[in-house]
């Protein structure tokens, strides 16, 4: 199941961290026989590392850095269980692998911190949502975005099963599955659940409040996700009713998503997540072209720069694909272009996104085709 990425684990790789951070990121592939050329490429990147690496570090200092990035290399299991994408990130203390849903273009960094754009696009993006799969039995979660759908794996404190979540409060079978009764004379006999007090039903309330409560609690709230409720229709009423979680939309799935392929499951959720997008998308957009026009915006990379210092960003709009190799002093905004071959050298929009992150602002990471200028920035002030 795939290990989902959330904003705690973007806030630690935004700390501060002892140099060298090191940073791969490539395209990886689900099926065979394409998955046969990732861990080549792999190395391959891992090579670009250890070249970086050298123009600072002695050899024994720059095996022992990249000891885990090899076993990793050499781990056939872990190439043979891939998604669409992969970030690895490592400095001394820390080390961090994520299976991702999007392709990211290959790049090997080592610099004085982490390079984190293509997470932040992911972390950020607009279009990413979970699917809840709830049934009277059981939960599954997924998690995906336009192309793709994933089932991921369940926080611990979240119980799988309705005998995991009440246990011994759970009502024995023999009493909701033979009860019968008549609302009135002639009324037809109904068998199970149905009434209000009817064992089953409140088993299933019961069920449905720690569901809610955990899954906020461990899921939508780290993740800051849209949670659409996949489930028959009879759920939907109940779920919505005792839900505590701002992120569940109102729209949901109205069908057990059991019956349902991955693939058509994506499919119903997309249709229902598109047009939130679209409209967050246009709104970011509008908001800067407002701004600009009134000298509250720009797309000139030393004004963000300046800005970004002084925390006078409100909101940040990153070209996903544009590198501008360089140096931020993030003291008072200055620049200074380089190479990305030198192991003190980053991205600097991806060193403008952390250091908006990081002074409270709003980042967005989107496709060039997206955004509204061809600078590569689009940032709003707050004064």
């Amino acid at each position: 199941m795939l290990q989902s990425i959330n904003r705690d684990d973007l806030t630690l790789l935004l700390a501060d961290h002892d140099p060298p951070c090191i940073s791969l990121y490539q395209p990886t592939h689900r099926h065979y026989p394409e998955n046969q050329q990732d861990p080549i490429r792999y190395k391959n990147l891992l090579r670009t590392v250890e070249e970086s690496l050298r123009l600072r570090y002695s050899n024994r200092d720059t095996a022992r850095l990249l000891d885990q990035f090899r076993n990793l290399g050499s781990d056939p299991d872990f190439w043979n269980h891939a998604t669409d994408g992969l970030a690895v990130l490592g400095a001394p203390g820390l080390w961090r692998v994520f299976k991702l849903q999007r392709p990211v273009p290959e790049l090997a960094v080592v610099a004085n911190s982490f390079h984190v754009k293509p997470l932040l696009r992911i972390v950020q993006s607009a279009e990413r949502y979970q699917v809840l799969s709830i049934n009277r039995q059981s939960i599954r979660l997924f998690e995906g975005n336009r192309d793709v759908l994933d089932e991921i794996e369940l926080a611990p404190g979240v119980p799988r099963t309705i005998t995991e979540a009440l246990g011994t409060e759970l009502t024995p079978p023999h009493l909701n599955v033979s009860m019968s009764y008549a609302a009135r004379p002639g009324a037809a006999v109904r068998q199970g659940q149905g009434s209000k007090n009817d064992e089953s039903e409140i088993d299933e309330e019961k069920f449905f409040r720690l569901v809610d409560r955990t899954i906020l609690e461990y899921h939508s709230r780290p993740s800051g996700l849209p949670l659409l409720l996949a489930g028959l229709a009879q759920y939907h009423g109940p779920f919505h009713q005792i839900s505590k979680n701002p992120l569940l939309m109102h729209k949901g799935i109205e069908i057990d998503a059991n019956a349902l392929t991955i693939e058509q499951l994506r499919q119903r959720a997309w249709e229902i997540v598109e047009r939130a997008f679209r409209e967050r998308l246009q709104k970011l957009i509008d908001e800067f072209e407002e701004a600009r026009s009134k000298g509250l915006g720009t797309d000139d990379l030393v004004g963000v720069a300046k800005a970004a210092s002084e925390a006078r960003i409100e909101s940040l709009l990153v070209e996903a694909g544009k590198l501008i190799p360089g140096r931020l002093d993030q003291a008072n905004g200055r620049i200074a272009y380089s190479r990305l071959e030198n192991p003190e050298v980053d991205d600097l929009l991806d060193d403008l996104a952390e250091l908006v992150t990081k002074k409270g602002g709003t980042v967005v990471v989107l496709p060039a085709v997206d955004m509204p200028v061809t600078t590569g920035v689009a940032a709003t002030f707050r004064f």
